[in-house]
Order: C-alpha cells, then structure tokens, then sequence
C-alpha cells in the first residue's frame, strides 16, 4: 500500500498544489524583517526518492522575496514536500520510517534502501533522527499536543503515519493528513 503510494504522481500534483496554496497564504503577508511586500523567488530541486517520472512544475521549491531592495531576505512557506532542506521528499522518509518501523510486513534496510535508492548510512541516519532528535525538538512538543495520546514518541513516525491513515478515507488522503500535520513545523 505505501510504497506504491510514493510513486504515484498523482499524490505530488496534490501535495504540489498544497504548497502552492500555503506560499500564497504566505505572500499575502509581509516581509517579516522590514514589513515590505513579498515575491516570488521558487528554486529548482532535486529531491531523490521516487521512481515516478514527475513532472518538472513538481520539483519546485516554493519560495518568496522581499521586495525592498535593501532587504531582499528569503521566507520560505511551509510544505509538505520537502523536509527542510533534506534532498529526499517528505513523503519518501516517512513512509520509509513508518514501513521499517512495521518491520512484520518484511521492509528489511536492505529493501527500503532499494526501494528509495539512499544509502545505508542515510536510512541509518534518518532512524536516528526520528528516535533521538525529533522527539525531543522544538517542533515535534508544538505538535504533540495536536494528537493522541496513544502514540509513543519511540515509534515516530510509523505511528503517526498509520494513525492518519487509518483516521482517514483513504491511504493517499491519510498520507497527506500526515504531511500536512507535520509540515506545519518545518
């Protein structure tokens, strides 16, 4: 269900829309360092992860910049396809996380590193990551008030992942409820 889940393009013209969305939501505000108007500045990436043959438009980092000449500071909108400035989607380490974290299912390292195409070292590192610093970080105390209980921080992210997922209608909507649950800190 997951893995096939990332590959589709139809889930990054979604989530591409999604972003969209929150940068416009953003640039009706103003620059927050001088209090000029904001403009478009999107960037190119090259995010890694997915076997799909997505569509340029998609690859986009939306991205805004003060107007005022003196200024010219970066914002960067919230988005639930990149991870702050990790090279891989979002929905590619998450759902790697959530399928190694159910390892029942059979997601060895060796079939998740095949699956995305990172290297031992990189899974290893996101694992790390996701048990020892993002339970402790800024970002993830914002957002644990904002659901249950129930979920343990020793099981992040596979347990948020399937929490959305099985609160949702479908797997694609509950993967994006995710996405958007944890972008709104990043």
């Amino acid at each position: 269900m997951l893995p096939e889940l990332i590959n589709q393009i139809e889930l990054f013209e979604i989530l591409y829309k999604i972003d969209k969305d929150l940068s416009n939501q953003t640039r009706q505000l103003l620059c927050p360092y001088c209090g000029s108007a904001l403009h478009t500045a999107n960037y190119d990436r090259k995010p890694r992860g997915v076997n799909a043959n997505i569509p340029d438009e998609f690859l986009r980092q939306q991205s805004l910049c003060c107007s005022n000449e003196e200024c010219r500071k970066r914002v960067k909108p919230q988005s639930v396809r990149f991870m702050g400035r990790r090279v891989y989607w979002m929905s590619v380490i998450l759902v790697v996380m959530a399928l190694r974290q159910n390892r029942p299912d059979g997601y060895a390292a060796k079939k998740l590193i095949q699956m995305c195409g990172c290297d031992k070292k990189t899974l290893y590192r996101w694992i790390e990551y996701f048990q020892e610093t993002f339970p402790s970080s800024s970002q993830w105390k914002k957002l644990r008030g904002r659901i249950s209980a129930s979920i343990d921080n020793n099981s992040l992210p596979g347990e948020r992942v399937y929490y959305f997922i099985n609160k949702s209608d479908s797997p694609q909507n509950g993967l994006i409820q995710c996405l958007k649950f944890i972008s709104s800190e990043f």
